[in-house]
């Protein structure tokens, strides 16, 4: 029994629809899939009823963008199976806005080094819940100023800190995400930790006891990050997690639906902690119609 649980579609930075990413998970022979795209939730219902169809057991989930004040750098937490998603809907539709609203500085940026039409991003985000600065290569190189969304192009205007149109704001506080997660009955997992160099805030976290897992095994860590990770995550009996981070064309580095997953053991893990918050998020329910 394993799953992917990190996946992206259509809906956020992915450039395959849910149905094709539920499909592919199938033909990989995974037996659970959890789509987590940017800050919405808009899959799940779709998701739920094409997994049946397929025969993929599909998790509801999300990652949400947060801000490490601490040590100003970004952050992101998968919530995964929240009782309650409408506390998340604020939230989300605030993370969007202000990816938007960084995509539109960025997009005029690049229009004013490059000669496209102002649509021509916006073509390629017809499905998505945002814009994104892969949407905004994808434009460059339909136009002939780029040749492929990762390169010297890329680097030169998005690469991070220092990208000649990259802009960037804070999210939401970590410590608020987290304790939204846990409102709405959800669970909170750290998305990649080495990606955006959050393990000394992972450790506070941890000690805090804001965090019920670890995505240990993603493509951004060395096998051994992935071990030191997956220690660290056992050592606090916490779920250990693995995904693919899959953006289909949009991926920056090789990966495909299933090169990273979760095991059974941990899944279990995942599914008992599920089960609690659901009965906890009933008791709720009966308690406020008395």
């Amino acid at each position: 029994m394993t799953g992917d649980l990190h996946c992206h579609t259509t809906l956020s930075d992915g450039s395959l629809g849910i149905e094709e990413v539920i499909v592919q998970a199938k033909r990989m022979g995974l037996d659970f899939l959890a789509i987590t795209d940017h800050d919405t939730l808009s899959s799940s219902n779709r998701a739920q009823i094409l997994g049946e169809r397929y025969g993929v057991k599909v998790i509801p989930a999300v990652e949400l963008s947060a801000w490490d004040k601490k040590r100003n750098s970004k952050v992101h937490i998968l919530c995964y199976a929240p009782q309650k998603p409408d506390r998340l809907e604020g939230l989300c539709l605030k993370s969007c806005q202000i990816r938007k609203d960084c995509a539109k500085e960025m997009i005029e940026k690049v229009m004013a080094r490059y000669p496209i039409p102002a649509d021509a991003v916006l073509h390629y985000t017809k499905s998505s819940k945002s814009i994104f600065k892969q949407h905004i290569m994808r434009a460059l190189v339909n136009y002939g100023y780029a040749t492929e969304l990762y390169g010297s192009v890329n680097d030169k205007l998005f690469a991070y800190p220092n990208g000649e149109c990259l802009v960037t704001r804070e999210y939401p506080d970590v410590n608020f995400v987290l304790d939204l997660i846990h409102s709405a009955k959800g669970i909170a997992v750290m998305a990649h930790p080495v990606m955006f160099n959050n393990t000394e805030l992972l450790l506070e976290l941890i000690e805090a006891g804001k965090l019920d897992g670890i995505e240990a095994y993603h493509h951004s860590a060395t096998p051994t990050q992935q071990q030191k990770l997956a220690d660290i995550a056992k050592e606090h009996d916490l779920i250990v997690t693995g995904g693919s981070d899959f953006h289909g064309l949009y991926n920056e580095t090789m990966t495909h639906i299933g090169s990273m997953t979760t095991d059974k053991e941990n899944l279990d893990k995942l599914f008992r902690l599920i089960h609690i918050n659901s009965q906890k998020a009933n008791k709720a329910a009966v308690k406020t119609e008395k």
